[in-house]
């Protein structure tokens, strides 16, 4: 629900009625992930999706049905063998829907609903982090109660079974929100595993991941637009202030002017980060390799021909790395699809991020027997880390 957030705000500040349809879980090759939603107000104007067009309109009659009997209801949709145009999704995958009326004078679940998109909507414009907990499976009187968790572990609102299942949820929240992730928990409706069996669904809003791209070059530019439609904010970094200018490179969100290594060394990254480096000039890449190598971020490639990738190995291995560190790097950067001009090359760059973002190979889905989504994610167990509450 978080990913349409501010279209939500907006709505409760109106004063809406309105219900929100959200994907609680996917099996096989369902197109959207856990919290993407669907919201439908009474007059019936529907702001995001949770299939890609599969199953839209029949998600969009639930909304309508929970507005009008005030109960929450979770919905499954699936491929249907004996019709592939019925109700269903055509691509063979599963969804799991719940669906959650939320009227304007509804004084349990709206605020805190209310209070939760007010947080996501600053914490994408780099505020801080919130985590809301909705019962996604369970005692149909519980079903879509909610918990806005915040980094420090405090929360409001309540899941409506006691403090002890609120301040397990939270615990398990808090540590999905420090990994920035999105994913289901199970727990009793006692709290720990007493109690009958109840499925959360925690939706982490924090601020979007940083893509540093170092050297500002022509094809920094084509990179920096690609970033920004994938949702990173996007820093260029160059020390020759000629060169790295706010107006050469109007997409990122920042041009630092500095010697790659030095910001680095100055700014905050974490294991969402991607860093590009595209100067392919040894008096910059190796200092900054040396230190790249060793971050915990989620991509490092850098930029150059083979020959000049074995003269940076050969000097990055000068300077202590060793091979695991060595390993890490995407050198020559991106996949292998034959381009030339900035725009290819960026398209390129970006395509290698986010197969190894999400484990994907890379190689054509014609002809292959692999999957089409990948989820390197896997539902969280509460009994196995009821230490974090």
């Amino acid at each position: 629900m978080l990913d349409i957030a501010a279209e939500l705000r907006h709505w409760c500040e109106e004063g809406r009625d309105f219900a929100v349809a959200t994907v609680v879980s996917v099996g096989g090759s369902a197109p959207r992930q856990p919290g993407a939603a669907l919201a439908v107000d009474a007059a019936g104007t529907a702001v995001g999706s949770v299939s890609g067009g599969c199953v839209e309109g029949a998600v969009y009659d639930l909304c309508r049905d929970a507005l009008r009997t005030g109960q929450a209801v979770r919905e499954s949709f699936g491929y249907s063998d004996e019709d592939a145009f019925s109700v269903g999704l055509t691509c063979g995958g599963t969804i799991e829907i719940l669906v959650t009326p939320v009227p304007a004078a509804d004084t349990r679940l709206r605020p805190v609903l209310a209070a939760a998109l007010s947080a996501a909507t600053l914490s994408a414009a780099g505020g801080c982090p919130v985590a809301l907990v909705r019962v996604a499976d369970g005692p149909p009187e519980l079903l879509g109660r909610a918990l806005l968790v915040r980094p420090d572990g405090s929360y409001e609102g309540s899941l409506g079974t006691g403090t002890a299942l609120d301040r397990t949820a939270a615990g398990e929240a808090r540590a999905l929100l420090e990994a920035g992730r999105t994913a289901t928990v199970g727990a009793g409706a006692a709290g720990g595993r007493c109690g009958e069996p109840v499925t959360l669904l925690v939706e982490s809003a924090v601020a979007p991941p940083r893509m540093i791209v170092f050297g500002a070059v022509d094809f920094a530019g084509a990179l920096a637009r690609i970033g920004k439609f994938l949702g990173y904010h996007v820093t260029v970094c160059d020390a020759r202030p000629v060169f790295a200018t706010a107006r050469r490179f109007p997409e990122a969100d920042e041009v630092v002017v500095d010697w790659p290594h030095r910001y680095l060394d100055a700014t905050e990254v974490d294991a969402r980060t991607v860093l590009c480096v595209l100067t392919h000039d040894a008096k910059f890449d190796v200092p900054l390799l040396e230190r790249a190598l060793r971050l915990p971020v989620g991509y490092v490639g850098a930029m150059g021909s083979r020959r000049t990738h074995e003269d940076r190995l050969r000097r990055l291995r000068d300077a202590g790395l060793g091979e695991l560190e060595l390993a890490r790097l995407r050198s020559p950067i991106g996949l292998d699809l034959g381009a030339r001009t900035p725009e290819e090359t960026a398209l390129s760059i970006a395509s290698e991020i986010v197969a190894a973002r999400r484990g994907g190979g890379g190689l054509p889905l014609t002809g292959a027997h692999t999957p089409i989504h990948h989820d390197l994610s896997a539902p969280v167990d509460m009994g196995r880390i009821d230490s974090v509450a």
